[in-house]
C-alpha cells in the first residue's frame, strides 16, 4: 500500500511541469532526550546513530529540546516542515516516541494554516528563506512512527520519569490524548511500528510494551488499555494490524495503521545512538521507500 501510494504521488508531482524542480527529503523527529541535540542543525543525528547511515533520501534531523513541552518546542518542527516540505518539495517523516506528539500536534493544529514557501536553505537557527508564494499545510507523503507516544505513557502517569522535565507532564496519557485531535492528520497516513521487548521494571505499563510505551499508544489506538500480541493472556485485547480495531473493539485513530506489531518481542524502545531497537525497522522502511 505504501509503495503504491508513494509512486502515485511521485507520478502526480511529475505532471505538474518543469517550472519548479522538486526535491524529496526525509525528516527524522526525535523523542524525549536530555536536550543534547543541536537545535537548528539538520545534520546532527546524534540521537539516532552514525550520520553516514542510510536513512531515506536527503535525510534531515529535526532537533528540539526533548525535555520541554510539546507546545513550547513545536515551532522547531514547523520550521523544518516549512523549510523542506513546501513549494515543489515533498517530505517523508520518521518520528520516534514523543516525536509522534510533535508531528501529530503540528499536523492537527497547523496543517490547515497558510505557510510561506521556503527555499530549503536553512540558517544557523534552522529557518529557511522565503521562495515566493504560499500554500496551505505541507507536502508530506506519509509518516513512519517508531514506538509512538501519541497516546502517552503510564511511566509518566506514575512518576517513573524525572518529574522536573516539563515534557513528562505532556506524556501523561490523559494529557497526550487531549493535546490535539489525533484523528486530524490532513489525510496523511501514520504507519505505526510497535515494539514489545519489555522488561520486568516496565510492569506499570499495560499489555505489551517496549520498556517505555505500551501498545495502546504505539499502535495508535484511540483508547488506553492492555493490548497484546495474539495468544497472550491477561490482556484487554489483541492489537490489530493495519487499520483493524483491537480484538475487543477499540478503534485506531483515523489514518493510523499498524505496519509492524512486534509478535516476536524483538524490539525495545531505544535507538541507543546506533539506529537500534524499534528505530531499526523504521530506518529500513525509509531506505526502501523514501526515495
Amino acid at each position: 500500500m505504501k509503495k503504491l501510494l508513494s509512486t502515485a504521488i511521485i507520478a502526480a508531482t511529475a505532471l505538474v511541469g518543469a517550472e519548479a524542480s522538486a526535491t524529496n527529503y526525509t525528516l527524522w523527529i526525535h523523542g524525549r532526550n536530555g536536550g543534547s541535540t543541536q537545535r537548528g542543525n539538520y545534520a546532527d543525528f546524534s540521537y539516532w546513530g552514525p550520520s553516514g547511515t542510510a536513512a531515506g533520501i536527503n535525510k534531515k534531523a529535526v532537533n528540539w529540546n526533548g525535555t520541554q513541552k510539546i507546545s513550547v518546542e513545536n515551532f522547531r518542527v514547523r520550521d523544518a516542515l516549512d523549510c523542506f516540505c513546501t513549494g515543489a518539495n515533498w517530505c517523508y517523516i520518521a518520528a520516534h516516541s514523543a516525536g509522534n506528539l510533535q508531528i501529530g500536534y503540528a499536523m492537527s493544529l497547523y496543517g490547515g494554516t497558510t505557510r510561506n514557501n521556503k527555499n530549503a536553505v536553512p540558517n544557523s537557527s534552522g529557518v529557511c528563506g522565503d521562495a515566493g508564494g504560499t500554500q496551505v499545510g505541507w507536502n508530506i507523503k506519509w509518516v513512519d512512527v517508531a514506538s509512538g507516544a501519541g497516546g502517552g505513557s503510564e511511566l509518566a502517569n506514575y512518576g517513573d520519569w524525572a518529574t522536573s522535565e516539563p515534557l513528562t507532564s505532556d506524556l501523561v496519557t490523559s494529557t497526550s490524548r487531549a493535546m490535539y485531535n489525533h484523528n486530524t492528520t490532513r489525510s496523511i497516513w501514520f504507519y505505526m511500528f510497535a515494539g514489545a521487548k519489555g522488561t520486568a521494571y516496565s510492569g506499570v505499563l499495560p499489555g505489551q510494551d517496549d520498556e517505555a510505551v505500551s501498545y495502546h499508544s504505539t499502535g495508535g489506538v484511540s483508547a488506553t488499555g492492555g493490548f497484546c500480541n495474539p495468544g497472550d493472556l491477561f490482556c484487554d485485547g489483541t492489537l490489530g494490524t493495519g487499520t483493524a480495531a483491537t480484538s475487543n473493539g477499540k478503534a485506531k485513530w483515523s489514518y493510523h495503521t499498524v505496519e509492524l506489531r512486534d509478535d516476536g518481542e524483538a524490539y525495545n524502545h531505544y535507538a541507543n545512538g546506533n539506529w537500534a531497537g524499534i528505530v531499526g525497522p523504521v530506518r529500513t522502511d525509509m531506505v526502501n521507500y523514501a526515495k
